[in-house]
């Protein structure tokens, strides 16, 4: 019997065959000859090669590499089938059953699948090894008609030799819980979005949509503007003493805690200056000296969560670079004769456990490398989150030994600098913690208490390696009555503690715990104090009163706005960057110095969801969503009962909002710009797009124009302002604010004239370097302030060659090169 012929395996195994083939089979254009297809080629002597089917090319190559002679791989380009763009795709009437169709330009590659298996001795499905990866698989069966309790779905978390091979020899049949709890989602975002973005479209604009994810991601920043709106600053004191142990000795500063045996609250500069009159003349006495070890441990590795965030305030980047970036070192790159090479495991998941073999590696890497002493004497394990894959492994080099440095000829800046932080963050996730020498002093005088706080670092431990940044202002506190600062643990994770925990690694004895904020702030500061005992008398310098004013909460950033979505329990791994790049598109919010500002848009939206639809953008709901869906993963619900129960109240909101929900009038935004047709101040339009300027007074006057923002540079041929714009493909560009009358374009971003030749000055992108734009010339010079700010982002990245059109208002004019080439139209 061929491996491709049809083998019962009982009754389950017909039962869910038949199920899925019934409830999901292919639509027209997607049938074919079955039997043909079951049977390969049984010649004598011919070798007939095996089938691995990844999604993408890299990871093709790469795995081709490792499997050698004997198997092909083919990549599917991602998904093949999916629920129609046109049409709704649901039949909510026959238990949500979904409408799948072949996407759109898939058939030659369907077509080359489907021989290539009809060759292959027997067919793999390497997808990757989360649900929408088993989900591709199980279109894939379905359309070159594989049996669906056949073992032949295999899966890695890292693409290296041991991996994969490991996988081929123990193959599974496919998952339907995982494949279902995909389905759900899937469905659950199409009747949300198919049925609420049209209601969007009539009451506020059109082109808007709203997502049982992406709305409560709003509303968080929308609720976060509010509480700063709403935030009154209250005025407190602080009071420090500047104390020494002799009248020139060496000068060290302490806190006022108690005054009177009660913790101090200074609201006023009246009480600040009264205990200063208090204070003067008084003898200070050292009443108690804590000296004590205190260990700080490292963060656990990476989880997509927290890639995300830590890229984003070390290295930059948005969310949706750092998956792009994390993707192609996951698959495979070159280096050098050796072919393709996976640097990084699976770089889709929230689990922080690593294999024992890794573990070894590590721990045998660490001795040799840095000595014994770096080397935990156990391995550390990290406790995952409720609800976290055990199987799952976190983020981690393929290959310690690999190190940056050795492969960063091989790639480039973005990936080298990803992979580097990567390396790092594991090597110290399995190192010693630091080892500190902390001394806590408490100073009476005339019924106060002054405490001070020294620490020196008595060992490096994983800080000679790696340190965890902390954003500024990381803090969600809005209690105006905090009058300290939140002591720091930096990394502070210690093992066996919950991923992403803040554990206060400086903790203070029993007897002084109830103060213990006040006057450790972090352990990066190293303030050192001179030797002190108890009953020592000190001198007085000076006191300083300070005056200070409770902040309101911080808006948020990327990388704080993805660490709220995970702790809160909204969307999975996969989901954060689509998320984030969702909002930002459809101008729900807008960054500002890197922080999120909802736009009046955004308000008007949240707020009708919010009237209407409570559960859409409730928190809490949609936590519970996330929850159901892993329910389903895990076979303990029906992921058809989960969609009814949701949809039911949502389409009865939906009936009554339609009716209910008055047109929302949005204040259009005034510019200084005169419309030379009728004198009236122009507004910002939205259109298709992007913004443009509109003249207020349509219908009677139909002026427009593209919305400009200059640069500070003139144009080399005409001197009027250079700007910004965007090709029909949204790419950055620059070119003179005379179009069309002058069409002078330039890929790279102007910033100066050439000192040496007159010509114009660029920065090209991810560059931190102007150069002249005449090659003759040869001019560079640093130019910090590129930063990567002023390009386009790598992914989108525009061939010189290459030039977008233009032709509708709003739209922008056609960039050329610098100088007189004029490129062919993109």
């Amino acid at each position: 019997m061929s491996s491709y012929e049809w083998r019962a395996g009982g009754t389950v195994g017909r039962s869910v065959e038949l199920r899925y083939r019934t409830m999901f089979a292919p639509i027209s254009g997607d049938h074919y000859n079955e039997t043909d297809l079951r049977r390969r080629p049984d010649k004598e002597g011919v070798d007939v090669p095996k089938l691995v089917i990844v999604e993408s090319p890299a990871k093709a190559k790469t795995i081709a590499k490792v499997l050698g002679r004997g198997y092909r791989v083919k990549a599917s380009m991602g998904h093949v089938r999916d629920l129609p763009r046109s049409q709704f795709g649901v039949d909510v009437e026959h238990r949500f059953q979904p409408k799948y169709i072949t996407i759109r330009g898939k058939g030659p590659i369907l077509a080359e699948l489907r021989q290539a298996a009809h060759e292959a001795e027997k067919v793999y499905l390497a997808t990757d090894p989360d649900r929408e990866g088993e989900a591709i698989s199980w279109h894939l069966a379905q359309v070159l008609n594989l049996p669906m309790d056949e073992s032949n779905r295999i899966e890695f978390h890292e693409i290296t030799p041991r991996a994969i091979k490991s996988a081929l020899q123990s193959p599974r049949p496919l998952d339907f819980h995982l494949i279902d709890a995909q389905q759900a989602r899937r469905v659950l975002d199409r009747l949300v979005g198919y049925k609420l973005s049209p209601l969007l479209w009539a009451k506020v604009r059109p082109g808007l949509s709203a997502g049982r994810v992406q709305s409560v991601a709003v509303r968080l920043v929308v609720d976060r503007e509010q509480e700063i709106e709403a935030f009154k600053p209250e005025e407190y004191w602080s009071l420090t003493a500047a104390l020494a142990t002799a009248a020139r000795g060496p000068q060290f500063e302490a806190t006022l805690l108690e005054v009177d045996g009660k913790k101090v609250t200074i609201h006023q500069e009246e009480e600040a200056k009264a205990l200063v009159n208090r204070l003067q003349g008084a003898a200070f006495t050292v009443t108690k000296v804590v000296r004590r070890e205190r260990r700080r441990y490292p963060a656990p590795p990476f989880t997509t969560s927290t890639l995300q965030q830590e890229a984003s305030r070390r290295l930059g980047f948005t969310a949706r670079r750092t998956m792009s970036v994390a993707q192609q070192l996951y698959e495979g790159l070159e280096l050098g004769s050796g072919g393709p090479v996976g640097l990084i495991t699976y770089m889709r998941t929230d689990s922080t456990r690593i294999a024992p073999e890794a573990q070894a590696e590590a721990a045998e890497f660490i001795s040799t490398t840095l000595g014994r002493e770096y080397r935990p004497a156990t391995p550390p394990h990290y406790r995952n989150r409720p609800g976290i894959q055990g199987a799952h492994e976190a983020i981690r080099p393929t290959l310690l030994h690999r190190r940056p440095e050795d492969v960063k000829e091989f790639l480039k800046r973005d990936q080298y600098r990803l992979y580097r932080l990567i390396w790092e963050r594991f090597v110290a996730s399995q190192m010693s913690p630091a080892v500190y020498d902390q001394v806590i002093v408490d100073i009476a005088a005339d019924g106060c208490i002054f405490r001070a706080t020294g620490m020196t670092q008595k060992f490096p431990g994983f800080t000679a390696i790696y340190e965890e940044t902390r954003e500024e202002a990381d803090h969600t506190s809005t209690d105006t009555t905090n009058t300290t600062k939140q002591a720091s643990t930096g990394d502070g994770n210690s093992p066996d503690s919950e991923a992403g925990s803040q554990a206060d690694a400086l903790a203070l004895p029993a007897e002084l715990a109830e103060v213990s904020e006040t006057d450790s702030s972090s352990f990066k500061e190293k303030k050192t104090l001179p030797l002190l005992e108890e009953g020592q008398p000190l001198v007085l310098v000076r006191l300083k009163p300070e005056q200070h004013f409770t902040q309101p909460p911080p808006r948020y950033s990327e990388a704080s706005l993805i660490k709220a979505l995970e702790e809160k329990g909204i969307g999975r791994p996969s989901t954060y960057a689509p998320i984030i790049e969702t909002i930002k598109s459809r101008g729900y919010v807008e960054l500002i110095d890197k922080r999120f500002h909802p736009t009046e848009l955004g308000r008007v939206v949240v707020n009708l969801l919010a009237q209407y639809f409570p559960d859409i953008v409730d928190v809490g709901f949609t936590a519970h969503m996330e929850e159901q869906l892993d329910e389903v993963e895990q076979g303990t619900q029906q992921w058809q009962d989960v969609v009814e129960r949701f949809y039911e109240p949502f389409a009865q909101r939906l009936q009554q909002a339609q009716q209910l929900v008055a047109a929302v009038e949005l204040t259009p935004e005034e510019t200084d710009v005169i419309c030379e047709n009728c004198g009236r101040h122009m507004v910002i339009k939205h259109g298709r797009f992007g913004k443009f300027l509109a003249c207020p007074g349509y219908p009677e006057c139909r002026n427009t124009k593209p919305l400009l923002k200059e640069i500070g540079v003139a144009c080399p041929r005409c001197g009027r302002p250079l700007v910004e714009r965007r090709s029909r493909q949204g790419r950055l560009f620059y070119g003179c604010s005379g179009y069309p009358k002058c069409d002078f374009t330039s890929w790279e971003r102007p910033v100066g004239r050439c000192p040496r030749c007159g010509q114009l000055l660029v920065v090209r992108r991810s560059s931190a370097t102007a150069s002249c734009s005449d090659p003759e010339c040869g001019f560079r010079q640093p130019w910090p302030g590129s930063n990567g700010q002023t390009t386009t982002p790598v992914s989108e990245t525009v061939p010189a060659t290459a030039t977008p059109s233009l032709s509708q208002p709003g739209s922008t004019s056609a960039p050329a090169a610098v100088g007189d080439h004029h490129p062919a139209q993109e």
